[in-house]
């Protein structure tokens, strides 16, 4: 494990469904640190420390499926409101009325909507990666289904229960491995080759992959630490989060076209898919995110964010967190 991330604080709070695994360094204001798929509380290695040293008290969850938490067996256990509901919780658990909160990859869509669903709870959020958009539009499996012409997109791919298991438990290091190389800056695909967002009708996510290359910002011992989670864990309750796409968007008809209103931070990589493809999102900020304070595009930065850049995402976290009303 790396230096970052031994001497923290392991701890088991109750929530909702069970138990929250969290870990924490620090005392002070709360900042929740809430991850994406498919990753774990570790991925907040990095930050953890510089936050505690900038005095407040940081604490990264596994989110409900992951890791240490609790393991629902129903896929819709998984939608977006029992999630905010399990954010809420850990705070309560802690002793605490209020939150920053702060989201990488699907950690973004669940700090946003936890935000914007408890605001009480939430006076501030940073989106990493994932570009915050209102709820609302059109049923995103309808959306998906139709992307990719003859090919399948990797959203389609997830909603099958089994069908990417099968594909990432036998092997669950080689796919991590070439899942994340595969969105990171320094090894992704080249922009003329075939990108790993989308499966070939009868294939498989990981035949687009690339092989034979680690990220730079990933060491064999990190590694170790996701593949001995999700060898333990299996992949069902990270993959349910997509399977609950379409209940997400009816139990959040009533905030369609909600705007964000709290103090926000935005932070995204150049050459994210998430930040490229969501653009019109980032545009429309003035409107969506009325309380932005800063937003920020990595020249050359991946999908991983605050692992890829750990120092720039920690002292843009810092800078905004000390911009915030006491």
């Amino acid at each position: 494990m790396s230096q970052q991330a031994t001497d923290i604080v392991h701890r088991s709070v109750p929530g909702p469904a069970g138990r929250i695994h969290l870990v924490e360094k620090g005392t002070g204001p709360l900042v929740l640190l809430v991850h994406g798929f498919p990753e774990s509380w570790y991925s907040w290695r990095h930050q953890l420390s510089a936050l505690a040293a900038a005095g407040y008290r940081a604490v990264a969850l596994d989110v409900r499926g992951y890791g240490r938490s609790s393991k629902p067996g129903d896929v819709a256990a998984y939608r977006m409101l029992n999630l905010v509901d399990d954010n809420a919780a850990v705070v309560e658990a802690l002793g605490e009325q209020a939150a920053v909160i702060v989201g990488h990859d699907w950690g973004s869509t669940i700090a946003a909507t936890s935000a914007l669903v408890r605001p009480e709870v939430f006076h501030a959020v940073g989106l990493i990666s994932v570009p915050y958009a209102p709820p609302g539009g059109p049923r995103p499996g309808q959306v998906f289904a139709q992307m990719g012409g003859e090919e399948e997109f990797y959203v389609s791919y997830f909603q099958e229960p089994g069908r990417a298991e099968a594909e990432i438990e036998p092997d669950v290091r080689g796919w991590l491995a070439g899942f994340y190389a595969a969105l990171s800056a320094d090894t992704m695909p080249a922009p003329d080759v075939p990108g790993p967002h989308f499966v070939s009708r009868g294939g498989r996510l990981r035949d687009r992959f690339p092989t034979g290359s680690r990220p730079g910002w990933l060491s064999e011992l990190d590694l170790d630490v996701y593949v001995g989670e999700f060898e333990r864990t299996g992949m069902s309750g990270p993959l349910n989060r997509y399977r609950n796409m379409d209940r997400d968007w009816e139990d959040l008809t009533g905030f369609d076209g909600a705007p964000l209103t709290q103090p926000s931070l935005f932070i995204g990589g150049s050459l994210d898919a998430s930040t490229t493809w969501m653009s019109e999102a980032i545009a429309a900020y003035p409107t969506t995110l009325p309380g932005l304070v800063s937003s920020h595009i990595l020249d050359g930065c991946g999908h991983w964010t605050q692992q890829e850049r750990p120092e720039e995402v920690n002292q843009l976290l810092i800078d905004w967190l000390a911009s915030l009303p006491a």
